[in-house]
């Protein structure tokens, strides 16, 4: 009875949550109902809005996610020491109630950090809690030790480089079992003089991913990509035509120069999700931390039809400063 009950209610909700997977491809620029946007990568994203609700706000909250690393210290396992703000512990199965309770957004980033479990009853709690409140996770990014700074799936020798491989896989896997669009996935330590190997890992999990209709996307994020964004450019031309994608931060650079070129080189290699950051808002709720205005023009002129995550990084209250993140990104979509 208790199993019978539980996908009853979950057929209940999954037609609404597929509303909002077909929402997902709406942008806010006035397209015509039937229009198509295609990246330089291959992959397209579908624009449904009809003109006269382009400007509306709930078609511009359809572009934008919340990714759970926002709100990092109130998750134990990436909780802070010197974090002292009030407020509740969360759980990642308590999140999409969260968010769309306080911020009518229903779309998320689920970092790795953040799981409780992979085990599949976790997950399947994990997809109700989702289909229940009419959301999607956008995509997850994966933060494991290979995958890090100093990790190992760039590694030069091929047996632990595909070891490293073997470790992103179930999280691929989780993506697909969530529904997810896409995957972050970092190169680990990279030779910039030689991204063959960087290259093979990731046309291995490329392979592996797109047969699970999952894409493959790399970030600036840590030592590569940030001071010479030109270096993910070659990653992705290396790797061949379309097998993976760019996840363009608008403020993971190391100056305001690097920052501008480096959008406008990432960006028609971005398909699914990019991150809006928050650092810091002065009086008038503007980002201050760099040009927010140009970090989005960028993206509009570069065609950009998915969604503007929003990470929040900044000092003070987490929850206020994703509202003024989002604030700022309504302002402009």
């Amino acid at each position: 009875m208790l199993r019978r009950d539980f996908l009853a209610r979950l057929a209940a909700v999954a037609a609404s949550a597929g509303r909002g997977m077909a929402i997902l491809a709406m942008t806010s620029h006035g397209q015509d109902a039937r229009a198509t946007s295609r990246g330089r990568d291959g992959s397209s994203f579908a624009t449904t809005t009809p003109t006269h609700l382009a400007a509306s706000a709930a078609v511009r909250l359809q572009r934008i996610s919340i990714s759970t690393w926002s709100l990092h210290n109130y998750f134990r396992s990436t909780r802070r020491s010197n974090f002292n703000l009030p407020g509740p512990m969360l759980a990642l199965l308590d999140f999409p109630d969260l968010i769309v309770d306080r911020y009518k957004v229903h779309h998320f980033e689920f970092c790795t950090t953040h799981f409780g479990s992979t085990e599949p009853t976790y997950l399947r709690e994990l997809k109700y809690a989702l289909l229940r409140t009419g959301s999607t996770v956008v995509n997850i990014p994966v933060d494991i030790p290979e995958c890090g700074r100093h990790g190992t799936f760039s590694d030069p020798d091929r047996k632990t480089r595909m070891a490293a491989l073997d470790a992103v896989k179930p999280w691929v896997d989780v993506a697909y079992t969530l529904g997810a669009r896409s995957v972050r996935v970092g190169p680990g330590k990279v030779d910039p003089a030689n991204l063959a190997p960087t290259a093979e890992a990731y046309k291995a999990l490329a392979m592996y991913a797109q047969a699970k209709g999952i894409r493959v996307i790399v970030e600036n994020h840590g030592d590569f990509g940030t001071k010479h964004p030109e270096e993910l450019v070659k990653l992705f031309k290396l790797t061949g035509p379309g097998r993976i994608g760019a996840l363009p931060d608008f403020a993971n650079f190391s100056d305001e120069t690097t920052r501008e070129k480096g959008l406008k080189m990432l960006f028609p290699y971005a398909s699914t999700v990019c991150h809006a950051k928050g650092l810091e808002f002065d009086a008038d709720g503007a980002e201050k931390g760099f040009d927010f205005p140009l970090a989005m023009e960028i993206a509009r002129k570069a065609g950009f039809r998915g969604v503007y995550s929003i990470e929040f990084e900044g000092p003070g209250d987490p929850y206020e400063g994703i509202q003024k993140t989002l604030d700022e990104l309504l302002k402009y979509l």
